[in-house]
């Protein structure tokens, strides 16, 4: 791998995401781990505390200056907008409850301050980037070729890309893989509970109340130290490797999302145990490269030439390797058939 690219282009590779592999390493030397699988059900009663924490503060700002929602949306409400976010990505996993329909309902509930109806699209999107890590066709953490190539090495572009990132990542991306269904039973119910919220609030509190809201999803995903939690996770900046964690004072308001290695190798694991996850097997952890600061981390991908929406390894589609594989043993098959028999010897 390379992540000083002299031309715009995808670390490209043909091996598999490592984390299956490491997962079954780690397991064989350190089978304790597996006592940290489960769930954590006190994540939907934090859900709600801090759902009506952010809806608190939506109504103290009700009659607030222009200024002031704007400052207020980007040093308070990107916090919980942020660790919601973490609530709906351990519920794609299941993570709070068994049933899966339970962890949507929290999920949904976890999504009501963000307005923007994420929940489902993200649970479906999300499973399939772990199961398809790397693939342009499939995984919607990547970048699209015409995406990249705009933002290209400009700071003001990707500055632009970072504030417009929930469109990014909630509208382009999904429109991108054709491959994934988009709408379905529980994605039209989030789709309502949000409108129903943003009608709500509008109509109860005004329109201070609904900015700072959506100001609070804009910079919880976007041009924030917390939204550097997006280029952390996968963007190359050691070769050999393509996920990376963030070690740093802020996972204790983001519930531990940055321990992303832990979480790719050990996706059953709640937010509240994948410190120990590294704690236990720290050889494995301790010795890859991982990030200490969001902050400093956005602004080394705001100016740093060298880091574009290119550095990310991709590796070939699964289904079109399949259909190659295919394509290439009925073309053997035709040509076995086609190569007439020997004509027997003659004296």
């Amino acid at each position: 791998m390379a992540t000083n690219q002299a031309e715009l282009s995808f670390i490209r590779v043909t091996d598999p995401e490592p984390h299956v592999r490491r997962t079954r390493e780690i397991l064989k030397k350190h089978p304790e781990i597996r006592k940290l699988f489960g769930r954590n059900p006190w994540t939907a009663a934090l859900t709600v505390a801090v759902v009506a924490g952010q809806f608190g503060m939506a109504y103290l700002l009700r009659d607030s200056a222009w200024w002031i929602i704007l400052l207020a949306a980007w040093f308070v409400g990107a916090f919980p907008i942020h660790a919601l976010f973490v609530v709906i990505h351990e519920c794609a996993h299941n993570l709070v409850f068994k049933r899966t329909s339970w962890n949507k309902v929290v999920s949904i509930i976890a999504n009501l301050p963000s307005i923007f109806p994420s929940a489902m699209g993200f649970r479906n999107f999300h499973l399939i980037h772990h199961r398809y890590q790397g693939e342009l066709g499939w995984d919607a953490d990547l970048a699209g070729e015409a995406e990249a190539k705009w933002v290209g090495r400009s700071s003001v572009r990707k500055i632009i890309w970072m504030l417009l990132f929930i469109v990014v990542e909630g509208v382009m991306r999904p429109a991108r893989i054709k491959k994934v269904m988009l709408y379905e039973p529980w994605a039209l119910a989030n789709l309502a509970a949000g409108l129903a919220v943003a009608v709500l609030v509008t109509f109860l509190w005004g329109w201070a109340s609904l900015a700072y809201l959506i100001l609070s999803l804009v910079f919880a995903v976007g041009l924030h130290p917390l939204g550097a939690r997006w280029i952390q996770e996968h963007y190359v900046f050691k070769d050999d490797q393509e996920t990376y964690s963030y070690y740093g004072p802020l996972n204790r308001l983001s519930l531990n999302v940055g321990h992303h290695n832990e979480h790719h190798d050990f996706m059953v694991v709640p937010w509240n145990r994948l410190p120990r996850v590294r704690a236990l097997a720290p050889e494995y952890y301790d010795t890859l490269h991982h990030h200490r600061s969001w902050t400093l981390l956005l602004f080394r991908f705001l100016f740093d030439r060298s880091v574009t929406l290119y550095s990310r390894v991709v590796r070939p589609d699964h289904d079109e390797v399949r259909k190659q594989r295919l394509t290439s043993r009925e073309t053997q098959q035709i040509q076995d058939t086609a190569v007439p028999p020997e004509a027997p010897e003659t004296s």
